[in-house]
């Protein structure tokens, strides 16, 4: 028997009280902080802290709960704070439940799938406060938060480590990719600079863009500017293509790579161009190139940062031959499998962390009811 099953055991062999969480925890509405100087008390939102301010809602430990947009995600805080109105605070009876204990199993109970609105997500006072809490003893309330506490260090704790990892392996990739790709600095007689428009076929006039509402799901992966943004009943291209952001910040900010390989049947929206090439090496080459390069000086920086298709066509990049092409292109897909075989595994074995995680919280946060 461990050691919760012994406290439990021990303190409430019968079972274990529930209550309403509307007894266990009075929840409070959020409000504008507008009219607040700036400061260092942390303002919550659904998103999480979206600014800082010099005056303080409540100062107690809380459990935050989104009541409008996205509901996934509670907070739990124990220094002075500021809410928002579309997350509530709950003012709590600690000499009931454990501030964190309460934390955890709500948590556990997943209230976003309480939402029964058919516009924005939301949650109610009405809709929360008969949510039945289980009330152990606070002995028992306090081991449970002990464990739970040092599993969660430790799950972040790996993905700390496995995110220096992937960074650390990003870093080298690009190291090589650019080492690889200095032609300006080489002396190469066999090397042509060429504009993009002569050496790829845009395919732009093929694309189409459908709202999101619009859209019916389906398996066929929907492109935007930053990669994969849906999957839709249908496709407009098959075979193997790059594709290049057309609009928005990330042409000049380049948090994620610009342009990218895409194969099969896909669709494109209007805010990513679409290029075939002959040969399988000149576009990963092109790809690779685009991506090391600064573009801002082919970008229109009008209200939105954009790419035009005349600006495009007119970048220059560099042609060796065919079979230097294919060297290079082999070495930088090394290196990418390198790196995506970890961006891979960074996710699965996260999930997997996360799912032992869910697994012993559920399990320790399940009590017979007391009759």
């Amino acid at each position: 028997m461990n050691r919760i099953d012994q406290l439990i055991s021990n303190m409430c062999p019968d079972g274990v009280q529930f209550r309403p969480l509307g007894e266990v925890a009075h929840i409070r509405n959020g409000r504008d902080y507008k009219g607040l100087g700036p400061g260092d008390i942390p303002v919550y939102g659904t998103g999480g802290i979206m600014t800082h301010v010099d005056a303080f809602a409540y100062d107690k430990p809380s459990v935050l709960i989104p009541r409008k947009g996205s509901l996934n995600k509670l907070y739990y805080v124990e220094t002075p704070f500021w809410t928002v109105d579309t997350i509530f605070y709950t003012d709590i009876e600690s000499q009931l439940v454990v501030p964190r204990f309460l934390y955890y199993y709500l948590e556990k109970l997943h209230l976003e799938d309480m939402n029964q609105a058919g516009g924005v997500p939301s949650l109610t006072q009405t809709m929360l406060n008969p949510v039945p809490i289980p009330v152990p003893p606070r002995e028992v309330q306090r081991a449970i938060v002990e464990i739970l506490d040092d599993f969660t260090k430790l799950e972040a704790e790996l993905e700390a480590e496995l995110e220096a990892e992937l960074e650390a392996r990003r870093k080298q990739y690009a190291y090589y990719r650019d080492w690889l790709l200095a032609f300006s600095e080489m002396s190469n007689d066999s090397i042509v600079w060429k504009p993009i428009g002569e050496i790829a076929t845009n395919l732009d006039s093929q694309r189409r863009p459908i709202t999101k509402s619009s859209r019916e799901p389906g398996s066929y992966a929907y492109y935007g500017a930053s990669g994969i943004v849906d999957h839709v009943k249908d496709f407009l291209f098959k075979g193997d293509f790059l594709l290049i952001s057309e609009d928005g910040a990330n042409l000049l900010a380049r948090s994620t790579p610009i342009a990218f390989s895409a194969s099969g049947q896909i669709w494109v929206n209007n805010h990513a161009h679409v290029l075939q090439f002959e040969h399988y090496s000149t576009r990963r080459l092109v790809e690779a190139y685009l991506n090391s390069i600064d573009l801002s000086a082919h970008v229109t920086s009008a209200a939105q940062p954009k790419l035009t298709q005349g600006n495009l066509n007119r970048i220059l990049v560099p042609i060796p031959p065919l079979p230097e092409q294919e060297r290079i292109v082999s070495i930088l897909d090394r290196f990418d499998a390198l790196v995506n075989d970890i961006s891979i595994g960074l996710p699965a074995e996260l999930a997997a962390r996360r799912k032992q995680y869910e697994y012993y919280r559920d399990k320790l946060l399940t009590f017979k009811e007391a009759a």
